[in-house]
């Protein structure tokens, strides 16, 4: 049975009141709202809960799409409902389409933009509805989401390099993995039960390697099972306050992919409080909306007590010097900020920066990545050929005297 969203007025006392009421159709509806002394304003079928496969979902570059094409229509003076019905009727995704009309029924009901978008957090999130409360609040939506659409495409940007960072290192190894497996577990045993017909005295290498493959032959299973219990554990631990924060920690503490993670997190943290406090938003908030967007629990606790240092009359510098995660460079330009007003300004100029940082040091990883994995999986792989073979050359030189 299909459950209605109504806003309704009351003919006694003339409020306006909303609620939801199951029915099989609208006339049965309407008959309970006349019962109620009620006078219908607008209705529409309450969505279904929404739910993101990876196969069909909300993702940024849809968003951004999104929002570029919504500025362009309030800049040119359609109404905002307009806009938006426009919005639901052309967009390609069909979660977005339900979301849109979903914000259109809640727009028409009397509830502003901001309110509406932030009823669908798998869509807009907090950063984005802050932002549009602003720019309602000021009457300049159209240049906030045109602001918030260039953020959008930057902070995107970052995060695809950084995970192009990640991903290349993971997928060698476990080509890698794959790779030493099918030797031990396929090619090995041909050598083995070959040495075994020949009866003859093995090398310490070649019997370590043989023990490993018999090893793995036997609890393959186990050693699965091991790695996936593994992963499990460590991604339970992680949830968990002090877990996220020690891995977040030891990230940050690792050569060469610390650094990329540190730039990262300047760039994100500069670049996404600079839009906020650009666009009106109160420093207050727009730190406890940067803090949950730091994607990092270190980056998230020096934010957020930076936040606590404003609300007693400080500065945001102190408590980020303290924190030992932000580079001098940073803090030093977020206090001359500060103290000339141009905070907003400063910390666009330092998210810049380190998004030219960034690019360099995720070269940097992936250029150094490579020869080294291509050095041990050649130590790896050329060891165990080699000890596989001693024993064949000592047949042949015993053969040859």
């Amino acid at each position: 049975m299909p459950v209605y969203e109504y806003t309704a007025k009351s003919a006694a006392t003339g409020q306006i009141m909303k609620g939801s009421f199951s029915a099989p159709t609208r006339d049965e509806l309407l008959g309970h709202l006349r019962k109620n002394r009620l006078v219908l304003v607008s209705l529409r079928e309450a969505p279904k809960q929404l739910t993101f496969t990876f196969g069909n979902r909300i993702s940024t570059r849809d968003i951004v799409i999104f929002t570029r094409q919504f500025a362009t229509m309030i800049n040119s003076g359609l109404p905002l409902v307009q806009s938006l019905n426009i919005l639901a009727a052309q967009t390609e995704n069909p979660k977005l389409k339900e979301v849109t009309k979903a914000v259109v029924f809640d727009v028409e009901a009397g509830n502003t933009l901001a309110d509406a978008f932030s009823k669908h957090p798998t869509a807009f999130s907090g950063l984005y509805v802050n932002m549009v409360a602003a720019g309602e609040a000021g009457g300049i939506l159209d240049t906030i989401l045109l602001r918030l659409a260039t953020f959008l495409e930057k902070n995107d940007a970052l995060i695809r390099k950084v995970k192009s960072a990640m991903i290349y290192p993971a997928v060698i190894l476990s080509v890698a993995a794959g790779a030493i497996a099918i030797l031990l577990i396929f090619v090995i045993p041909i050598f083995q039960s070959m040495f075994a017909d020949a009866a003859v005295e093995l090398p310490l290498p070649t019997r370590f390697v043989i023990g490993l493959s018999a090893f793995l032959q036997a609890w393959w299973w186990a050693v699965a099972g091991g790695i996936g219990l593994a992963v499990v554990a460590i991604n339970r631990y992680y949830k968990t306050a002090p877990g996220r924060r020690q891995i977040d920690a030891l990230l940050l503490g690792m050569p060469v992919l610390g650094d990329v993670l540190r730039k990262s997190a300047v760039s994100r943290f500069t670049r996404t409080l600079g839009t906020l406090i650009s666009s009106g938003v109160s420093i207050l908030d727009g730190l406890e909306i940067t803090a949950k967007t730091a994607g990092n629990a270190i980056i998230q606790d020096a934010i957020m007590a930076s936040r606590a240092s404003i609300a007693g009359g400080d500065t945001i510098a102190a408590p980020l010097e303290k924190s030992g995660v932000f580079p001098p460079m940073v803090i030093s330009m977020i206090a001359v900020g500060e103290q000339t007003g141009g905070l907003d300004e400063m910390l666009s100029k330092i998210a810049d920066f380190y998004d030219d940082e960034v690019d360099v040091a995720v070269s940097g990883l992936l250029s150094l990545l490579e020869p080294v994995m291509i050095l041990v999986l050649g130590v790896i792989v050329g060891g165990m050929i080699v000890a596989m073979y001693l024993p064949i050359f000592g047949m042949m030189d015993t053969v040859g005297a």
